[in-house]
Order: C-alpha cells, then structure tokens, then sequence
C-alpha cells in the first residue's frame, strides 16, 4: 500500500500533534498511511508516563502529549518523522514497528559510516553510551501515530535540565558531532527512503 511523503519544514509542536489526533481520528479503512518529516521550536514534551519525572528550570515550554514514554526535548536541527500508520492494515504490531524504526535510523547512519545499535530495555538508538535517537508512539484503534526524533545539527544544552527518557545521566550526541556532514533534509529523505520500503515489506490486508 502506498505510503504518502509530506515535508513540513519547521512546524509548531502543538499544532502538529494537533493534526496528527485530528488525521488519527477521521481516518478509515482506506486512508492512506503518511509519514512527516518537520522539526520544532524549542520545546518539552512529557509523555504519559510522568511519575517521577525531573522536569526543568528554564524558559522552554513544556507541553504534556499522548504518547509514551516520559520527557524529551525537540528543537531546530532535530530531524522527526510522525508516522501515521494503520498497523492492523500492514500485519504489523507496536513492537515489530518499533524494530521497523529503530532498524532504519540504524542503517541511515551506516549509510554515513557511524555504527550505532538498539536497546532492548531503552527504545531508541545509541552510538556507544550517547543516545542520538528517540522513539515514542500512541496506538488508537491499531493506528498509530508520533514517531521517531534523530539528532542532527541542534543545541543539546536543553538536554542537560532534564533525564532524557527518564534516564538520568544519560548523554545525547548528534550527526555533527560524528562527522557526518549531510544535512537535515539529506538525511531526511533518505531515512523516509528506507523507512517506506521497510513498511511496504510488510504484507497489508
């Protein structure tokens, strides 16, 4: 089943996830599943599971969302993807589309020479002890919706004021600190590349 592209450029947080519930919602059988590529303002988001979280001291807004997880920070030169998909449709379920999402950000930056791996106990993908990628998803009548955040070329000072993912001391790095020049939207559409023949691997009903 086809797989609609859309390149957002920079979006506001609380719109998009707006749209995201709203295309969720209207959705059936026979829409189309889509993947976004964007990136944000500066901004916090706390997911549902909140308990214990260390949240931060600065001027940045955070934002309480639907998805997973505990507390992240997007801001410009964080690469997104939301993905939009009917996973009952394609035969998929949350945890093999977890392994579909890490695998790609995995292989883009292979691509690039940078080896990184998954963590079966903290989703997400990690170079050494560095985490440079994040996962969080929300499933409503076996669509799903959020995605994958990767970073690129951005301010991780932010990072620091709270436990990312509620891991606390955890390091964050990025695509500039490895040596990889390519740019956001390089390597945008080269993860949306990978990312739709993986999903479309996936037999659909």
């Amino acid at each position: 089943m086809d797989i609609q592209l859309k390149r957002l450029a920079l979006t506001n947080y609380q719109n998009t996830l707006q749209a995201m519930q709203a295309f969720t919602a209207a959705r059936d059988a026979h829409t189309t599943d889509e993947l976004w590529l964007t990136e944000h303002p500066p901004v916090y988001t706390l997911g549902l599971n909140r308990k214990g979280v260390r949240l931060p001291h600065n001027d940045i807004p955070v934002v309480m969302v639907d998805r997973g997880g505990k507390i992240t920070y997007h801001g410009p030169g964080q690469l997104i993807v939301y993905c939009l998909i009917d996973l009952a449709r394609r035969g998929l379920n949350v945890r093999q589309l977890v392994t579909i999402l890490e695998t790609s950000l995995i292989e883009v930056l292979a691509l690039y020479d940078v080896s990184s791996v998954a963590k079966p106990d903290a989703p997400g993908v990690y170079v050494d002890t560095k985490k440079i990628a994040s996962l969080g998803l929300r499933l409503k009548n076996q669509c799903c919706y959020h995605g994958l955040s990767l970073n690129i070329d951005m301010d991780l000072a932010p990072f620091e004021a709270i436990d990312p993912c509620g891991y606390a001391g955890l390091s964050m790095t990025q695509t500039k600190a490895l040596g990889i020049q390519a740019t956001l939207t390089e390597i945008g559409e080269a993860l949306l590349s990978i990312l739709e023949k993986k999903l479309n691997a996936w037999p659909t009903r």
